[in-house]
């Protein structure tokens, strides 16, 4: 985290998250990183599906068709957030972080989406652990790929 954030101050990267399974927390960490402010607009944690669909505006067809816990979800958070927040970047997070299976999707399958200046990636992954764990990795995936796409 901190070198994500050191490099987003150093290039002046206005940075926003949106969030589903793992509640905010990649914007309590962010946020707890020194100078931040400068670049960091703020996070929407949409953990209820209709929260998705209200206050971030992904098509409920959409979330219908594929489930919150998608590729395509991750991607349209991502690209909703970037422009509500009117930043460079947004890096979103869906998952399953457990205790159950959801949507025929198992414990430890999850999205980040991640929406820099005109291009949108996502990264699938399938996770192992405690919810707390799984919830550590995404963050720290999220961190990497984060940097990835950057430094292209």
């Amino acid at each position: 985290m901190d070198e994500l954030c050191t490099y987003l101050i150093e290039h002046n990267i206005q940075i926003a998250s949106t969030e589903s399974f793992t509640v905010g927390t990649f914007a309590s960490r962010i946020g707890m990183h020194p100078g931040i402010s400068k670049v960091y607009r703020g996070s929407v944690v949409s953990y209820q599906t209709m929260i998705k669909h209200k206050v971030l505006g992904i098509d409920q067809a959409l979330i219908d068709h594929y489930g919150v816990v998608s590729s395509e979800i991750a991607h349209d958070m991502a690209t909703h957030g970037k422009a509500l927040f009117d930043s460079n970047v947004c890096i979103s997070f869906t998952g399953n972080a457990g205790p159950d299976a959801m949507e025929g999707k198992k414990v430890g399958q999850i999205y980040i989406g991640i929406a820099a200046y005109d291009d949108v990636y996502t990264f699938a992954y399938e996770l192992s652990g405690s919810r707390q764990e799984i919830v550590d990795q995404a963050i720290s995936l999220g961190c990497v790929n984060l940097l990835k796409v950057l430094k292209k």
